[in-house]
């Protein structure tokens, strides 16, 4: 069993709301999709298995994720840091996971496949576009358990404080943009279809 995806996307979007978004930022149209389709899209394509961690009330992922047979796993999450736990916890036969937010819909499957593949000989791997790290975050079974602990609203940050980080370079600065305030939908689709 090879590592695997999890796609957190048990956020409540209230940045994306009090900039006057309707509804979950995840649902919203992104060119021919969502954004979390096209999250799923992406991760699917690389050819890894995927679980999803979403709330009990979305239920267009949770349909998404039906059509698509991705497992999930659902919870009323109060932070990210709970969210991974939910996800890593229910894929213990996982030889590592990758942990990505389904706010980031731009990762090409490559950068998915990269991460995966040097964490059979890392036990933390990172992208990095321009000095600044990025995701997927690669952890390897050692970290099972101290990922399943987690809690509250800043993921595994705590948890890379001070480790030995294996980084791997991503030359598409965009892939490493995420979704927060509605005007962020309209510039990426203007610039897909804008004439070449």
């Amino acid at each position: 069993m090879k590592a695997g995806i999890i796609i957190t996307a048990a956020g409540r979007a209230e940045r994306f709301k009090k900039a006057g978004g309707q509804g979950n930022k995840l649902n919203a149209l992104l060119n021919d999709g969502s954004v979390f389709a096209q999250t799923l899209h992406h991760a699917l394509a690389s050819g890894l298995a995927v679980h999803v961690v979403t709330r009990p009330e979305n239920s267009e992922i949770q349909a998404l994720c039906r059509a698509q047979q991705v497992p999930f796993t659902l919870i009323a999450s109060s932070g990210l840091g709970e969210s991974i736990a939910a996800g890593v916890c229910a894929t213990p036969q996982w030889h590592g996971w990758l942990i990505h937010l389904a706010d980031m819909p731009f990762v090409p499957p490559s950068v998915f496949v990269e991460v995966a593949q040097a964490l059979e000989f890392h036990p933390l791997v990172r992208p990095y576009v321009n000095a600044q790290p990025g995701h997927p975050v690669g952890f390897s079974p050692a970290w099972f358990g101290k990922l399943c602990q987690l809690t509250g609203d800043n993921g595994a940050r705590e948890l890379l404080r001070g480790e030995t980080i294996h980084f791997i370079e991503v030359k598409d600065s965009d892939s490493q943009r995420d979704i927060d305030l509605p005007s962020q939908l309209i510039q990426r689709s203007e610039k897909n279809h804008a004439a070449p």
